[in-house]
């Protein structure tokens, strides 16, 4: 998911440091071919930064969790001056365990100065020689937020622009166990809250009934997959097929009955100079009495960058994006990826659906062993984005 829940960060002096980072590490790279330069001399201002806060590349296997930190201010019109900050750890369960990737925890937090607070975890826990898998999704935010209706019709015209204030809440805790060498099956527990305050009635004529429902959705999840892909954190080969169905009963706390079934299919290739190749097909379809807040949304920092995130919304979306990620020299990288997605209210609709296309650059940084730090910039349909985020879109 998107750092600070897809909205459009203007992380400006982030991205300042990205670019003075990689002008200093490519100067850095020619002046120690003339050796006139000490070994610690090598590196640029901004990786000797980041090395203090943690972000230096490594895993110290010593720790209990080895953390980094990334803090960076931001400014955008819906919350203003703000700050946010990534803790990223990476951890060994079982230190004997030489099968099993590293695991993950990421927090993300923010504030900013017209009030708004949100924090989010993202958890991934390899055991038993990678025979099972421990995931977690867990957000809270308290933030602005926008709704142009329902459908493409209604979300494409500017002027039915809503803004409102969203408090949201999500758990979701999902246990997987391997089946044969390349297939998972798994189960997990849904929770999510959402209630819009302050909403902005003047301007709109798009109906705001759905607004004024608190949504509460509780389900349960049942996921199946077919993952070849060396490493789940950033792949640089393999393939991924999942499916993932939730299922939500008045009988498990949830307000509404409807189910959701996310799809997805992503290929890696490794290409010359160790550059990777990634595509990714992924849908989102949804039936039943689907509250507002569940409906499938296009935009944000992982489905579909440059649109903002609850924008285009409707039941069904399907969307596709090719990326070519280039490995620079040390610890640095480029991104550059094309995409389109379709959203619509059946899923015979989807085919004739308008298309939503978009296109963006990203720069990486290694902040611990294939964990990437992530500023994009993406450009959508008469929309623009610019994240920070910690891992791959995809």
């Amino acid at each position: 998911m998107s750092l600070f829940h897809g909205m459009r960060i203007g992380f400006f002096s982030i991205g300042l440091l990205a670019c003075a980072a990689s002008f200093a590490s490519e100067k850095a790279s020619v002046e120690q071919t003339t050796e006139t330069l000490a070994s610690d001399e090598e590196l640029s201002w901004m990786e000797s930064f980041l090395q203090k806060l943690g972000a230096d590349g490594e895993f110290d296997a010593d720790k209990l969790i080895d953390f980094s930190y990334l803090p960076g201010p931001f400014y955008n019109p819906e919350m203003d001056l703000g700050v946010g900050i990534s803790a990223v750890g990476l951890y060994q369960v079982d230190p004997t365990d030489e099968v099993s990737q590293l695991s993950s925890l990421v927090i993300n937090g923010l504030a900013s100065i017209n009030g708004a607070l949100g924090v989010s975890i993202e958890n991934k826990t390899f055991l038993n020689e990678d025979q099972q898998r421990f995931y977690l999704t867990a957000e809270m935010f308290d933030i602005p937020d926008v709704f142009y209706g329902v459908g493409y019709d209604e979300n494409h015209q500017d002027d039915n622009r809503v803004d409102f204030n969203g408090r949201t809440v999500r758990v979701n805790p999902m246990f997987l166990n391997r089946l044969s060498s390349n297939v998972f099956i798994g189960a997990g527990f849904d929770f999510n809250y959402a209630k819009a305050s302050s909403i902005d009635m003047l301007d709109s004529d798009v109906e705001l009934n759905p607004l004024l429902e608190t949504s509460r959705s509780v389900g349960v999840n049942f996921l199946i997959n077919y993952d070849s892909r060396d490493n789940v954190l950033n792949p640089e080969q393999g393939r991924i097929a999942q499916i993932d169905t939730g299922i939500y009963r008045k009988e498990l706390g949830s307000k509404t009955d409807f189910e959701i079934v996310n799809a997805l299919y992503s290929t890696y290739y490794q290409v010359a100079d160790d550059d990777v190749l990634a595509w990714q097909i992924r849908g989102r379809f949804s039936h039943g009495d689907v509250p507002w807040d569940q409906l499938s949304k296009a935009g944000g920092g992982d489905l579909l960058r440059g649109y903002t995130s609850g924008r285009y919304r409707d039941k069904q979306m399907l969307l596709a994006q090719v990326e070519y990620r280039q490995n620079l020299s040390g610890r640095h990288g480029m991104v550059y990826w094309v995409g389109a997605g379709v959203i619509s209210e059946k899923f015979s609709e989807l085919t004739s659906a308008s298309v939503l296309p978009n296109t963006g650059i990203g720069y990486r940084f290694e902040v611990k062993p294939r964990v990437n730090l992530r500023l994009d910039l993406a450009f959508g349909d008469g929309d623009t984005g610019f994240y920070f985020n910690v891992n791959e879109a995809f």
